[in-house]
């Protein structure tokens, strides 16, 4: 517990809810929340003096208590950004909201806000392209892009579903696209949706002199 650390402008900041096993004070559990989700291991190693832990290690900076709230705390922890994998949700959370939610030290433990830094923000190199590009994919400028997710989002065989984004299509949307929950299942193919959509593309677009388009998703 560090209380008289002044974050740094591109640490990460996260606030946590904090309820410590009965006799462990809160200070403590705080600090163990920062050990936890960054370098801290349930024993001293003999590694720990390979490397700057120091540099690397999160720190609990405040603690307050919750209004109305029996043994509840807000734990405000920093992490340096070098703890994190550029442009990965996936390494940052897995850090801050991974196997520290299992310490035996706490009760209940709870992640309340965080704050994300520029520095570490502008690492994300976001999607390929934007909507200028389906915009001239699609041709269409000057007015709202109109398309739907094609319903019941389960259950279609891939045929009926081609079917569905042709008629949408040729209805006047501008495109259509798969619910997240569509992947490649038995009763829908990834390869046979792809062929049917396609071919409903190809179709509306021949029969109404505009350009269509279909989003696939093509989760790993």
């Amino acid at each position: 517990y560090t209380p008289d650390y002044e974050p740094h402008a591109h640490d990460i900041l996260a606030a946590f809810r904090v309820t410590p096993q009965p006799g462990v004070p809160p200070e403590e559990a705080g600090a163990a929340v920062a050990a936890e989700s960054s370098t801290g291991t349930w024993t001293t190693v003999w590694t720990d003096g390979l490397t700057s832990l120091d540099r690397y290690k999160g720190r609990c900076y405040g603690i307050e208590p919750v209004a109305g709230e029996e043994n509840q705390y807000i734990a405000y922890v920093a992490y340096p950004l070098d703890l994190f994998e550029e442009g990965s949700v996936t390494n940052m959370f897995t850090s801050i909201v991974g196997n520290v939610f299992g310490f035996k030290a706490l009760r209940a433990l709870r992640l309340e806000d965080l704050r994300i830094p520029p520095a570490y923000t502008k690492t994300f190199q976001g999607p390929p392209h934007g909507i200028q590009v389906e915009r001239d994919k699609l041709n269409k400028y000057g007015r709202p892009l109109l398309g739907c997710t094609i319903k019941p989002k389960l259950g279609l065989s891939a045929k009926n579903y081609g079917r569905a984004v042709y008629e949408c299509l040729r209805g006047g949307l501008d495109f259509t696209k798969d619910d997240e929950n569509v992947n490649s299942q038995p009763f829908m193919r990834w390869r046979d949706r792809f062929l049917f959509c396609a071919e409903a593309i190809f179709k509306s677009q021949s029969e109404t002199g505009e350009i269509k388009g279909h989003y696939l998703n093509a989760t790993a």
